[in-house]
């Protein structure tokens, strides 16, 4: 049987917040379905910013030399991909942002057309924490635009979705909601 790696990425300045128990939990779940987990937290990554040069697309990797390479590497070696990112503005934070745009060549491959993948193969899930109460952060879409955002990267870079978990009303939270907690364990048993 061959390994099974993941990459979690916690894209939220707040170790012990509500977004980083979402991770945490499914970094748990994931090692019990038999994967190899590595963690990784962006706010702790030297990442400049996307320059736009565009030298990635030949490359497949930024030109740029800090932190991007090691997480572009973790993330060509892995099969399964965990991103949990806060929603800031109806979007994801700066550092998950600037990631995605850094990893722009390493995702795609332009085309006179629509892009061509480059990670085919592999899956990803999503994990979002907001303030917005429910049920009013389902209703004006807090988590909308951030799910979107995180979406589109991994769907133009090929990859598969196993699910999505919001966890409203997160700065009331004391531990990770029950109902999360369950969300997150059945898109890891699929």
């Amino acid at each position: 049987m061959s390994e099974k790696n993941a990459l979690a990425i916690l894209g939220s300045p707040h170790v012990n917040g509500t977004t980083a128990a979402m991770l945490d939990w499914a970094i748990s779940k994931a090692g019990q379905a038999g994967y190899t987990v590595t963690k990784i937290n962006l706010y702790e990554k030297k990442l400049s910013f996307c320059t736009g040069c565009r030298a990635c697309m030949d490359t497949r990797i930024c030109v740029q030399k800090d932190d991007i390479q090691e997480i572009a590497a973790l993330l060509k070696g892995c099969q399964l991909v965990i991103l949990a990112a806060p929603v800031y503005w109806a979007n994801v934070p700066a550092p998950v942002k600037n990631l995605f745009d850094r990893l722009l060549g390493t995702a795609m491959e332009e085309t006179s057309t629509f892009p061509k993948p480059r990670l085919q193969g592999k899956k990803y899930m999503l994990l979002t924490s907001c303030n917005t109460p429910a049920p009013f952060s389902w209703i004006f879409g807090q988590s909308r635009g951030a799910l979107h955002n995180m979406d589109e990267f991994f769907k133009t870079a090929g990859m598969k979705s196993i699910g999505k978990v919001v966890c409203a009303n997160a700065k009331n939270q004391k531990g990770l909601p029950k109902q999360a907690a369950k969300k997150i364990e059945r898109c890891l048993q699929g």
